[in-house]
């Protein structure tokens, strides 16, 4: 009989709304596996109050987040702070320090480059798709094994229909943003966060737009792709387009092109801030029926991502719907401590993370040619 698994110190740093929404409650609820032992975040009041709430120490709560990844005491660190992880996750891998990453792992994929070869066996960082662990995610996995793989796949769709967070996160009842972030570190970040923007795409305001778009909602989707099929082969038509003259500054997006063995995916991910609620589907085409994924807004824990199983019987169309209540994001933590206490390589690391950044420059790149818009950076290579 095995024995209890090993407990881990995580240190969190960003305590925005993933992380109290999402990462903070799941690790107490699974006191089994992890210990919060540090926090880090920029203001103090949140910063005071949510160490208070999970019970970690004062002198273990950090306003810098590298201090609190180079003062050690922990197993492994969960990055959810805004903006590029780069240099944090290059930091705690140098210290030998596993990574749970949020989305985008980097801005750049000069960063990822440099992150490439730290760790121990190339299974030290995790990107934080929970969907890729998400119940529905992997029962449509097997079946399209069973299928005979990616290369029965003869189509696949996304529509993200995303609706406002004030709508996805009304339930939440969320404390208003802090008022006491120091004002030059929001200078300073902003600075920093432009001249990666520069370095990836240019300064093209569109491109820059559609590229945040991209990195920070749309890799996703391309995660399930690289999962289901692998990445994008082309990126062959991109479309950006606003709900209204005076509607919101971010537009709605939508991409085509080919896939690995020949078939076609196509993502659109539309901006409807007044939406009733957050929803997104995914379908796998094959010859003989469809495999139909409907996530709900990710912010609602253990609500169940639905597949549908179309195919046919008896001369006619048969449905068959699998739902689980088992939430994607706990999963991720299980399938960490996995990475972190055993090795087990998770399903998107570093070159995962890379991959995504790579496809979201060419459409940027693909963007530049269709308007004129003037891309620059590695978007332009």
């Amino acid at each position: 009989m095995s024995g209890p698994a090993k407990r881990i110190r995580i240190a969190v740093a960003g305590l925005g709304i993933i992380a109290h929404t999402a990462h903070l409650p799941l690790l107490r609820r699974r006191g089994d596996l992890f210990e919060i032992v540090a926090l880090a975040d920029l203001s103090p009041s949140r910063l005071a109050e949510t160490g208070h709430r999970y019970g970690v120490d004062p002198e273990r709560r950090y306003a810098d987040a590298a201090r609190m990844v180079t003062d050690g005491g922990c197993d492994a660190v969960l990055l959810a702070t805004s903006g590029s992880h780069g240099d944090l996750a290059e930091l705690a891998l140098r210290a030998g320090v596993p990574v749970l990453c949020e989305k985008p792992l980097a801005y750049t994929l000069a960063e990822t480059a440099r992150l490439t070869g730290l760790g121990t066996g190339g299974a030290a960082l995790m990107v934080g798709y929970m969907k890729q662990y998400d119940p529905a995610v992997a029962e449509a996995a097997r079946l399209l094994a069973e299928l005979g793989g990616p290369e029965r796949v003869h189509a696949v769709e996304v529509t993200v229909l995303h609706a406002g967070g004030d709508r996805q996160l009304r339930f939440a009842n969320l404390p208003p943003a802090p008022a006491d972030v120091p004002a030059e570190e929001v200078v300073r970040l902003s600075g920093a966060g432009a001249r990666l923007l520069d370095a990836a795409v240019g300064a093209d305001p569109g491109a820059r737009t559609l590229y945040q778009i991209l990195i920070n909602s749309v890799s996703h989707d391309l995660s399930l792709l690289r999962l289901f099929t692998g990445a994008p082969a082309t990126v062959e038509h991109v479309a950006t387009w606003p709900l209204t003259p005076d509607g919101p500054v971010e537009p709605s997006v939508e991409i085509s092109g080919r896939l690995p063995n020949g078939a076609r995916y196509g993502i659109r991910w539309l901006n409807l801030p007044g939406y009733p609620a957050y929803r997104e589907t995914v379908t796998l085409h094959h010859a003989h029926g469809s495999l139909e994924l409907v996530f709900p807004s990710p912010y609602l824990l253990n609500a169940p991502t639905t597949l549908t199983v179309v195919d046919h019987h008896g001369g006619g169309e048969r449905r068959a719907a699998y739902r689980s209540v088992t939430e994607a994001f706990e999963q991720e933590l299980v399938a960490f401590h996995a990475m972190v206490t055993g090795g087990v390589p998770p399903l998107t690391g570093i070159a995962g993370g890379a991959a995504d950044l790579r496809t979201s420059q060419q459409v940027v790149r693909r963007y530049g040619e269709l308007t004129g818009a003037a891309i620059g950076g590695e978007a332009a290579g």
